[in-house]
């Protein structure tokens, strides 16, 4: 699930942990992880459109042409109900590689103001049956027309959605899920010529190994990027309407420095709403537009993949990764990532902190093969560079199992990363997203 918190040592509630099936005997694992995005101008034309439009370019995209309708939103989180035109586009169904427990969407997007999109989900289990369209999150980059949301009480009695993730609910006795295809309706003001773009829309499935520990891989990278580093914690008490303010900005502040690290970069009057005592005011920026107001906090993991990509030329998916050495091939060719972990305090060497979730951004390898991480739960800008030792992250990041500071069995995110790219990579940033199942 959407993760972000402080650190911490209570617990963020999620679906629970089930055993998964063992592998054949002598058989190569396949890639416990299927992640598939629709992109491209023979994409967008290849689902069903009702009232959208494909539109041809250097990026290639979906907008609202002729609307299939008009229907009346009221936002739960202000009470207002207004009347929105709409369209619709449906993805061709998605088989998985994978038969999975978990699902992921992720999009980018441009929803200029008095507009929005709400993006879903439907799965089919491995029994032939299918669950109900899911919402997998009401977006816009502003917060002016609609408050992003995420979509709490979803549920068939075989899977749930846990904030932007769908998970089945008993992976040791339920049916896995098979396939998916996602569903786009966007919405404008009626009686204007206003749409959102859409640029990508996918979705990660995963059946990850449920496990405390995790095999080790070998080190065979020593590089660093550059990356601009701050700090959440400087931010402690700042706009305390957007999850208590910056002790739980993890996620945003990541989110921020891997956008700056493309080139990203807010304008004066984007930032004249941020009190000018305040340093870094691009971290309250991403925290205003990263926040879920069902969730209440920063930490919706598609929601910061879809801000990134509001930055020119920037694209944002949320997937799994596999081992450190996806990270060392993502590095290699000069893309940062955005970790998701959980750990007691004496479980990551010269952190300092424990916690029930934690966004960090991985720069880099030393010699020996530790991890290079921008932490932002540091007490200033200047200490935010971190070396944790290998064998400790890897095993904290990947794992699905683990005990928490009460001794209670609770669970881990499997890998799960954000990553951040440009909207036209080069060849070596090709080779390595496609290494890592991203294209």
């Amino acid at each position: 699930m959407a993760g972000g918190a402080a650190p911490a040592t209570a617990e963020a509630a999620g679906p629970a942990d089930s055993s998964r099936p063992t592998e054949t005997p002598g058989a190569a694992p396949a890639r416990p992880v299927d992640h598939h995005s629709w992109t491209t101008y023979a994409d967008w034309r290849s689902g069903t459109a009702a009232g959208t439009r494909a539109v041809a370019g250097a990026r290639p995209g979906l907008v609202l042409a002729t609307p299939a309708g008009t229907t009346d939103y009221t936002d739960p989180h202000t009470g207002t109900t207004a009347p929105w035109e709409y369209a619709t586009w449906t993805s061709p169904v998605h088989r998985l590689a994978v038969p999975a427990t978990e699902a992921i969407a992720s999009w980018n997007a441009s929803t200029p103001a008095g507009t929005w999109l709400q993006v879903e989900l439907k799965a089919a289990y491995a029994d032939g049956t299918d669950s109900p369209w899911y919402v997998m999150g009401r977006w816009a980059a502003g917060d002016q027309d609609i408050k992003r949301t995420s979509v709490d009480g979803q549920s068939d009695g075989r899977s749930t959605v846990w904030t932007d993730t769908l998970a089945v609910d008993d992976a040791a006795t339920g049916p896995r899920l098979t396939s998916y295809r996602l569903r786009l309706t966007l919405y404008r003001r009626p009686g204007t010529k206003l749409t959102p773009t859409v640029w990508r829309v996918g979705a990660m499935g995963s059946d990850v190994p449920d496990r405390f520990t995790v095999p080790a891989s070998a080190p065979g990278l020593a590089q660093e990027l550059v990356v601009p580093r701050y700090s959440q914690e400087i931010h402690a008490g700042q706009y305390p309407e957007y999850d208590n303010g910056g002790e739980a900005w993890c996620s945003p502040t990541s989110s921020q420095m891997i956008v700056e690290y493309w080139g990203g970069r807010l304008t004066p009057e984007q930032l004249a709403w941020v009190d000018p005592a305040y340093a870094d005011p691009q971290v309250c920026h991403a925290a205003r537009y990263t926040f879920d107001h069902q969730y209440n906090g920063c930490g919706n993991w598609p929601f910061n993949a879809a801000y990134a990509a509001t930055f020119k030329d920037l694209q944002g998916v949320v997937t799994r990764l596999t081992s450190l050495t996806d990270l060392e091939t993502l590095i290699a060719a000069g893309i940062p990532a955005i970790t998701s972990q959980s750990f007691l305090k004496e479980e990551l060497t010269g952190a300092g902190y424990g916690t029930s979730g934690h966004l960090m951004t991985v720069i880099g390898f030393t010699a020996d093969g530790d991890v290079i991480a921008n932490d932002p739960a540091s007490p200033s800008d200047a200490a935010v560079r971190r070396v944790y030792r290998r064998r400790e992250f890897e095993n904290i990041w990947l794992r699905t199992k683990r005990y928490n500071a009460s001794g209670k069995v609770a669970s881990g995110t499997g890998g799960v990363c954000y990553l951040y790219f440009p909207a036209r990579p080069s060849a070596l940033q090709c080779r390595a997203l496609a290494a890592v199942g991203v294209r």
